[in-house]
């Protein structure tokens, strides 16, 4: 029996494109209506911990840095997360992100409704590609529009990717539209010029800010390889199924798609690869390794999102968790288990590559993870999106089957009773439950009641829309972890000043700060992790995941942009002088927080400015000083005398630094320290004449002048990964508009 793809013809795959183009828009309004109902039900949905101390801070930057006429490469504002686009997380080199960003802050919107504007347009765009990616395996549009619902409103993109760790959700958006320019790739039916399909879907994959995606992406690619390379050619299709063998060339398109797609993404990958050598990041502790993966007893959750069992979290301690990343709108879980239960051998005959793919998935979100990634549950957003295919395929075999409903029914009550008796009940159990009864109830009966009914297809669809619905009203999506109260003031840069570079001293903000011991507004005087970036207030503190080597490594900084309180300390009582290190740094603002009795040495140096219920600010005496200066002498050389350069004209702009230098003539040079954290790839220039760029400790560049120089210096952040990586995305983007014209040439 051939597969449904091959039965259509080309003619009528063509008549299908309006049709696809409006249920497409229909699945992804249906995704932006759900969740306008979950910002009705709670107006901070999309506002919790990363997102207000990471996440939405730099996007402001990135739309400043646009507004500027600047590439936001560097951010002016933090030195810990200085490097935006080595952080990866923040999509930098993605278009789609960068055009969200730059339409979302054209509006008077406040933060909450900034996070929540900038996500939405991301499950916008997921709902579409998994429809896109369900339609072209055949299945009918409200299948489809049931796999773009579990794709784009699981559990996990909710409670984690849409609402806290945006890179997730920036990533995932397009691993469906890649996994759907794949199989095109994969279809000779399609032409000699394939393998353009993937390649925008895999640059937007690898841009959109999360290497775990990137893993996915290898894995789908790896998995799409050898599932249609042993394809028995007479029945295979792009999605088919496979039997037989076919040789290793028939994947050449969709490889180089792929690869294609890669070096569109060049920049993005090369400057993390770049940033993370020598990183704290790059020294994470093992035990990182074990937290956060799915334990086995936690997959009733599937059924019952309300089941609760121990995880090990961001501690490695064991604590009762309700597994709302393993929501899936009960739908799918019973399709799967009653197909395989009643239409096994057909079932497992049409989807066996895909039940492999889906167990290999769920034994890497249970096995812990190795090298620079961590918490392995972050392979969950995949695993629904297989499920997703595999319980429409479910579906598919017999349409209006009374048969997954009821298991559906038998399932939810089976679960309900187990957390009876194990007493995995949780604190939001009930009424969820008994909702989730009813509609299982609800859905059997109708098939019963209903069965010629032309909406028959459309009922498991529903039930799930509803089930995920309410699951997110009656259990919190942001799964325990913080929310700060951060008002619009944060705009303001008042009561600081931002000719100044700050050092902020604050404990551990996730504890101090949240919402659950300080429900009023907080931040305007400490402006803890990235948050400076919004008033554009200069910071040596910044939320960092990787924490580069430099600033981040020497004082000892947490990823939430603490400062390590002994090495804080240290730094106030012995380097705050008009010597010390915070000298050399630029440093001529200290934030103290109300919880810490420090201040900075010597008083004579220092005067209290303010003093507010957060927190002390200190201001080093006289103007603040230039962000270039001349030294005579550092430590870093002890053997070494400079002469004093005369410097004017000082332009401190994102990403590079200009001033007038006249060095004075005679036997010695110039040293000028910049006041900026230190990246691999500075260059200077004095007018033609190219200087070597060296830094003090990893924390700032040093430039040393000749004697005699003068004229206008320049020092540029023009790093190898971004010259190199320019030129092959340069280069990629010509192989696909020269692949572009032939095309429309051969069409002619």
């Amino acid at each position: 029996m051939k597969r449904r793809e091959d039965q259509i013809p080309n003619r009528q795959r063509l008549t299908q494109a309006p049709h696809n183009f409006l249920g497409a828009t229909f699945a992804g309004l249906l995704v932006v209506f759900f969740c306008l109902i979950l910002l009705w039900h709670s107006p901070l949905v999309f506002w919790n911990d990363d997102y207000e101390l990471s996440v939405l801070p730099v996007f402001a930057d990135m739309a400043r840095s646009w507004s500027e006429g600047h590439l936001p490469i560097l951010s002016p504002y933090s030195w810990v997360c200085g490097n935006l686009a080595g952080e990866f997380q923040y999509g930098v080199f993605s278009v789609f992100v960068n055009a969200v960003v730059i339409v979302v802050w054209k509006f008077p919107l406040t933060f909450p409704q900034q996070a929540a504007a900038v996500s939405i347009a991301h499950l916008f765009a997921l709902a579409v590609g998994a429809f896109l990616l369900a339609r072209d395996r055949q299945f009918s549009v409200p299948l489809s529009i049931f796999v773009a619902l579990i794709t784009s409103l699981n559990g996990w993109i909710i409670c984690w990717g849409a609402t806290d760790w945006f890179g997730a959700l920036g990533a995932f958006t397009w691993l469906p539209w890649a996994w759907w320019g794949a199989a095109r790739a994969l279809d000779p039916r399609r032409g000699k010029w394939r393998f353009l399909w993937p390649a925008p879907f895999v640059y937007l994959v690898v841009t959109g800010g999360f290497p775990y995606t990137v893993l996915m992406l290898l894995v789908l690619v790896a998995w799409l390889a050898i599932k249609f390379a042993t394809a028995n050619p007479s029945r295979r299709a792009a999605g088919g199924s496979l039997t037989g063998t076919r040789s290793i060339l028939s994947v050449a398109p969709m490889l180089f798609g792929v690869a294609l797609g890669f070096g569109l993404s060049a920049p993005a990958w090369l400057a993390i690869l770049d940033l993370v050598q020598g990183s704290a990041r790059e020294l994470q502790p093992a035990r990182a390794h074990w937290q956060w993966l799915v334990p086995p007893a936690a997959l009733p959750s599937l059924i019952l999102p309300c089941w609760t069992v121990n995880w090990s979290d961001f501690s490695n301690r064991y604590l009762p968790h309700t597994a709302t990343e393993l929501a899936c709108g009960l739908v799918a879980p019973a399709a799967l288990i009653s197909g395989l239960l009643w239409r096994a051998r057909a079932l497992v005959r049409q989807i066996k590559w895909e039940l492999v793919l889906l167990l290999v998935v769920l034994l890497l979100c249970m096995i812990p993870t190795t090298g620079l990634f961590r918490w392995s549950f972050r392979w969950l957003p995949f695993f629904h999106l297989v499920l997703a295919i595999c319980a429409a395929e479910a579906l598919h075999l017999r349409p209006g089957s009374p048969v997954p409903a009821t298991v559906a029914l038998g399932l939810t009550a089976i679960t309900a009773l187990a957390m009876l008796i194990l007493r995995t009940t949780g604190s939001y159990a009930f009424p969820l439950t008994w909702i989730f009864l009813g509609l299982a109830a609800i859905w059997c009966l109708s098939t019963f009641l209903l069965r010629d009914s032309e909406f028959r297809e459309w009922r498991p669809m529903m039930i799930t829309f509803l089930a995920l619905l309410a699951t997110y009203v009656w259990i919190p999506t942001n799964c325990s972890v913080p929310r700060y109260n951060f008002s619009q003031d944060l705009l303001k840069p008042e009561p600081l000043d931002p000719a100044r570079l700050y050092l902020g001293i604050y404990p551990w903000a996730e504890l101090t700060y949240c919402v659950a011991n300080k429900p009023q507004p907080v931040g305007e005087v400490l402006r803890p992790g990235s948050t400076p970036m919004w008033a554009g207030l200069h910071f040596i503190n910044g939320y960092s995941p990787i924490r580069p080597a430099g600033v981040a490594r020497e004082f000892q900084t947490s990823i939430h942009g603490e400062i390590n309180p002994g090495v804080g300390g240290y730094l106030l009582s012995n380097q705050a002088g008009k010597d010390g290190e915070l000298a050399l740094l630029g440093v001529d603002g200290i934030v103290v927080a109300r919880e810490l009795d420090i201040a900075p040495q010597p008083t004579s140096e220092w005067e209290a400015v303010l003093t507010t219920d957060e927190g002390r600010v200190f201001h080093r005496h006289g103007a603040p000083l230039a962000r270039v200066r001349s030294v005579t002498s550092i430590d870093s050389r002890p053997e070494e005398q400079f002469a004093t350069a005369t410097i004017s004209r000082i332009n401190d702009s994102r990403n590079r630094a200009e001033a007038d230098v006249d060095v004075p003539n005679g036997d010695r040079p110039a040293l000028l320290t910049f006041s900026r954290p230190y990246f691999r790839g500075y260059e200077a220039r004095l007018g033609n004449r190219k200087l070597a760029v060296t830094s003090y400790h990893g924390l700032f560049p040093i430039v040393e002048v000749p004697a005699g120089a003068h004229g206008r210096l320049a020092l540029i952040y023009r790093p190898a990964w971004l010259i190199w990586g320019s030129a092959t995305t340069a280069a990629c983007i010509l192989v696909v508009l020269l692949a572009l014209i032939l095309r429309n040439k051969t069409k002619k």
